[in-house]
C-alpha cells in the first residue's frame, strides 16, 4: 500500500536486511526490540506479518502485525518503528495508517490493538492520533490501547 511519498512493503529477501540496519533515537532503545529481532520472530510465528516502511523509495521504517486475533478479541499490531534519522516528518502516522488500512482489507480486523511502554510519550500520541483509546487493559509493563474500525 502507499500514500505517495510513504509506502509499506512486505518484507521479503530485497528489504530485510535495510531494516535490520535501522536504528531508534537512544532514549526510546529501551522501548522496542531491533528490527532483525522482530523479523526472526516472524520466521518462528508465521502468523506475523513483517512489513518495511519506505520514503521516497528509501527504507525508512519496520512494522509488524499479527494476522489472528489475540487478547482483548483484536489483531495486534508489534511493531512499528522508523529510523532516528527520519522521525518527525509524520511518516509513522502514514505508516500506521496503511498498516491499519492493510489490516482491515486483508483481516477483515474490525478491532486492532497495540501494546507500548507507558512512558513512551511518542508511541502514545501516535496511537491517540490514530483514534486508539485506553481502557485500562495492561499486560505486563506495557498499555494496550484499541482501535475499533
Amino acid at each position: 500500500m502507499t500514500n505517495k511519498r510513504v509506502e509499506i512493503t512486505e518484507l521479503n529477501a530485497e528489504n530485510w536486511y535495510e531494516c535490520c540496519s535501522l536504528e531508534v533515537e537512544e532514549n526510546q532503545v529501551s522501548y522496542i526490540e531491533p528490527n532483525a529481532v522482530s523479523i526472526a520472530q516472524s520466521k518462528f510465528e508465521p502468523n506475523l506479518k513483517p512489513y518495511s516502511i519506505r520514503y521516497d523509495g528509501e527504507t525508512v521504517g519496520f512494522l509488524m502485525f499479527n494476522s489472528v486475533k489475540e487478547e482483548l478479541d483484536g489483531y495486534w499490531i508489534y511493531r512499528i518503528m522508523v529510523d532516528k534519522n527520519h522521525q518527525q516528518k509524520g511518516i509513522g502516522k502514514i505508516a500506521a495508517q496503511l498498516m491499519i488500512d492493510e489490516m482491515k482489507t486483508k483481516l477483515n480486523a474490525k478491532r486492532i490493538v497495540v501494546g507500548y511502554h507507558p512512558e513512551n510519550t511518542g508511541a502514545h500520541q501516535l496511537y491517540k492520533r490514530l483514534g486508539f483509546v485506553d481502557n485500562g487493559d495492561r499486560f505486563g509493563k506495557e498499555m494496550a490501547v484499541v482501535l475499533e474500525v
